[in-house]
């Protein structure tokens, strides 16, 4: 169709798009992403992300980030989807700071990322054994009102408790207060989310600073 130089409308291209990520045609995808504009079809959010999560499933995140961020120039705006997709995909390539990078601009956007998000990247951080940036991911989701998993806890004790210790509690003791001062709560233990921090099964026999907290 697009050969013969007949007019395509945005549903047209968005079918071709798909047609061609499904075959692994990374590259002649982008470049019709590009040539859109040309052949009288501006692009919308929707085209994309289209190639933007077609990149991220065959695991190619940089270059995902790389149409991500001439969007704006080509007068499209990335959404909740076009920044979840770089995310994940840059969390599964083990490039953490970048997605923190970009999961910040996200937040910054004014997007509430699911829990999920900052779980992957909580994740990512204690698997290369930086417990403070996943305490920092942990604080970014606090502050946005979404409940962090018991399990993202585990994580953090696990990697804290192999890596320093002693700096643990600190770390832990700062995210929990602050929500608490957010919340305008008496104690850490009125945090709803909080009692299942000590019942985390990372290495228990060190967890006995967990009920001091929880008892504040």
């Amino acid at each position: 169709m697009l050969h013969r130089g007949l007019p395509a409308d945005p549903l047209a291209y968005a079918s071709v798009l798909n047609a061609l990520l499904r075959k692994r045609r990374l590259r002649d995808a982008y470049r019709l992403l590009c040539r859109m504009r040309a052949r009288g079809c501006t692009p919308d959010v929707a085209h994309y992300n289209t190639v933007i999560v077609g990149l991220c499933r065959e695991g190619r995140p940089t270059d995902a980030c790389k149409v991500l961020d001439d969007m704006p120039a080509n007068g499209c705006s990335p959404n909740l989807v076009s920044y979840a997709a770089v995310v994940q995909g840059l969390c599964s390539r083990g490039v953490f700071d970048r997605a923190r990078r970009y999961l910040d601009e996200m937040v910054g956007k004014g997007f509430a990322p699911h829990f999920s998000l900052f779980h992957l990247l909580v994740k990512g951080f204690c698997c290369v054994g930086k417990a403070e940036e996943a305490c920092e991911a942990m604080n970014i989701m606090l502050r946005l009102g979404v409940k962090p998993h018991v399990e993202s806890w585990d994580l953090v004790v696990r990697v804290a408790c192999d890596y320093d210790e002693e700096n643990l509690e600190g770390m832990v003791m700062k995210v929990v207060n602050d929500e608490a001062w957010r919340r305008g709560t008496r104690t850490v233990a009125d945090l709803s989310w909080f009692g299942g921090v000590s019942n985390c099964e990372a290495a228990p026999e060190k967890w006995e600073w967990g009920s001091r907290l929880s008892r504040q």
